[in-house]
């Protein structure tokens, strides 16, 4: 044990004293290399030993600096969009024009004559070096002088052939040789509620011609009640289609267009309210078609006609439907006769003041609105029609032959 514990004393410090000098040995050795490297890999580099380049930190710095001087390359991209509402809106864009109406101006205007108001048209017809536009009577009415505004911005002259209140349309005539397009009228009986049209016209006048607006039909064979004179009482029922298609004053007169670029309606007038917003109206084409044939022709829509002022019972108060029309009171619908011009129809066929009409051809009327709407729409010049009505309350029946009415 004394030999081991006196060996084991003297070979601890020996051992000690020599793991020491080699662990420095070993440092040193490994800084030496590390510094042989580190001097070496650039000259490496420069001879095109390594697989790789060596860029110094101050050159890397350089290059960061260059490159963030560059600015970014920006690209201008240019996209295509063609779809089926942009091709339609390419078909008849260039048959809907502007409509500026020129009236004499007033005494203390300067002017002999101003502006008083621009709607829409279309351009439906070219033939022997004339061009035919459709509009609304409201748009031309009391003109003095019309003028169509072109696409392009020019304006030409136009010829008022006539117009019609009943439907709110009228038709122009200017020079073809300044029409490159003329519209297709499509069939606006086939015409669903959802289905998408585009308006196209002048919105607020012509700084803003050709303005485009997306919608739907909201609804076919609406009624909606026009006051044509102004005092205060329907005097028709116009038969629209109804959009939600934004339709603005100055859009009168354009176009309602399908999705194939046909011309389905004539924007014609737009419910203006606070608390209605959406709702405009067009005059079915299909409706449009004979209407601008016989102004186109005749100047005026030539209707068969009666020869009667007429109001309806509704207007009338209760004490003259008994002690002046001695009307039995369970009639309460129909239209009383006011006045009977004389050789005509009516006169012809024996009615007189004071009648009550309270059916044609067997179909109930309601009021005045109810016997122009199936005269204008359901009889045609010449024909023979049944009339049912009211005399000191006994119920009679005539047969009338209608004749030409015109404005």
């Amino acid at each position: 044990m004394g030999y081991y514990d006196d060996h084991y004393e003297q070979y601890q410090p020996i051992q000690k004293r020599r793991r020491g000098g080699w662990f420095v040995s070993t440092l040193v050795g490994a800084v030496l290399g590390a510094f042989l490297v580190v001097i070496s890999i650039p000259a490496l580099s420069r001879w095109d030993v390594l697989p790789y380049d060596i860029v110094p930190k101050e050159s890397e710095q350089a290059s960061n600096k260059e490159t963030a001087k560059v600015p970014p390359i920006q690209q201008n991209v240019s996209v295509d969009v063609t779809s089926q509402i942009t091709k339609a809106i390419d078909k008849v864009s260039d048959a809907v024009v502007g409509v500026v109406n020129i009236q004499e101006a007033n005494f203390w205007s300067q002017d002999g004559e101003e502006e008083a108001g621009t709607g829409s048209g279309v351009i439906y017809k070219k033939e022997n070096g004339k061009a035919f536009i459709v509009t609304n009577h409201h748009v031309v009415e009391n003109a003095s002088q019309l003028e169509v505004s072109l696409k392009d911005g020019t304006r030409v002259p136009a010829k008022l052939l006539g117009s019609d209140v009943y439907m709110d349309l009228a038709v122009l005539e200017i020079d073809a040789k300044h029409v490159k397009k003329v519209a297709e009228f499509g069939n606006s009986d086939t015409v669903k509620p959802g289905e998408p049209v585009i308006a196209i016209g002048n919105p607020l006048g012509l700084q803003f011609a050709g303005s485009v607006t997306e919608g739907i039909i909201s609804g076919t064979n609406r009624t909606v009640e026009v006051d044509l004179d102004q005092d205060g009482s329907p005097d028709w029922n116009a038969e629209v289609l109804q959009t939600d298609a934004a339709i603005n004053p100055g859009n009168s007169g354009g176009a309602l267009v399908n999705i194939q670029g046909q011309v389905i309606g004539i924007n014609s007038m737009k419910i203006a309210q606070e608390a209605v917003e959406g709702i405009g109206f067009a005059i079915p084409i299909n409706t449009v078609i004979p209407v601008i044939s016989d102004l186109e022709k005749y100047g005026q829509v030539r209707r068969p006609y009666m020869g009667v002022e007429l109001r309806s019972l509704s207007d009338i108060s209760s004490y003259h439907l008994q002690a002046t029309l001695h009307l039995p009171k369970n009639i309460t619908e129909g239209a009383a006769i006011i006045q009977v011009e004389p050789m005509s129809p009516a006169a012809q066929a024996g009615l007189k003041q004071f009648d009550v009409i309270v059916a044609l051809d067997d179909h109930k009327i309601r009021d005045v609105l109810d016997l122009r709407k199936y005269l204008y729409t359901k009889k045609s010049i010449g024909d023979k029609m049944k009339v049912t009505f009211y005399r000191d309350g006994e119920k009679h029946t005539v047969t009338m032959k209608l004749e030409r009415e015109s404005f």
